[in-house]
């Protein structure tokens, strides 16, 4: 039988409607020493009793999510759902992981960044910022996604490749280096922000996604100068990778 190395205190929080309580270190073991507090967490099947895994600070961890391994979760992180934090991974800050998500290797998520639904981190990867990795999205390797960056469906972010600012990497888009996507600005009406990937040569604008010729013909219909303007943009694209303007 495994010797406990931390028990739940009296000292309890609630979120959602569930009760989580402060613990308690019974014995030293990495960082921690005997009597230290933690977070807080629901009940014992959040935090394995084996490994140094750990919940600091005033983190909360909850319903049917595990943190094993050498895992930490500090400051004010979230996790719940089904979602697992392992081997030396780090969630921290603001940060939140949910749903059925996986943060595993040396994996960190911290800032105000939410990994949910099936979402994979691993490996090196960086997430932070308000980034977003959701569906069944994964970031690996090296990868570093930061500010509101939004990643989601089957797409890959891997290598080196860095993805920031209010990018939209989705579908089954593949990011490994900074020439595989492209941010432009509607600076002719909304002002909002549009994202193309390389991979899949697509394009995603507000709720729109699809093919560069798609995009313009739906511009069109909105008005002459909306399909003037996507249209000067499709092609500077076509261009810059390497294909024919039909």
């Amino acid at each position: 039988m495994v010797e406990k190395k931390y028990e739940l205190t009296d000292e309890t929080t609630e979120i959602g409607g569930h009760i989580l309580h402060r613990i308690i270190a019974l014995k030293d073991f990495g960082f921690i020493k005997k009597g230290d507090l933690g977070g807080f967490i629901e009940k014992e099947a959040n935090l394995s009793q084996e490994g140094q895994c750990w919940v600091y600070n005033d983190a909360k961890v909850y319903e049917n999510s595990l943190i094993y391994g050498a895992a930490q979760i500090y400051i004010k992180a979230i996790v719940h759902g089904e979602a697992e934090i392992g081997d030396h991974a780090r969630v921290y800050m603001d940060a939140r992981v949910y749903g059925n998500a996986h943060v595993s290797d040396k994996a960190i998520v911290h800032g105000h960044a939410e990994i949910s639904d099936n979402a994979h981190v691993f490996g090196k990867a960086n997430i932070c910022g308000h980034s977003k990795v959701y569906g069944n999205a994964q970031v690996y390797d090296n990868a570093i996604v930061s500010n509101y960056t939004i990643i989601y469906d089957t797409a890959r972010i891997y290598g080196k490749a860095i993805v920031n600012g209010v990018a939209e990497i989705i579908g089954n888009a593949k990011v490994k280096e900074l020439s595989d996507y492209m941010i432009f600005q509607n600076n002719w009406g909304s002002g909002r922000y549009f994202t193309w990937t390389r991979s899949n040569d697509m394009w995603k604008v507000g709720c729109f996604y699809g093919t560069g010729e798609e995009l313009i013909e739906k511009a069109y219909k909105d008005s002459e100068e909306s399909g003037r303007c996507y249209e000067n943009y499709v092609n500077f694209v076509k261009t810059f990778n390497g294909k024919t303007i039909n």
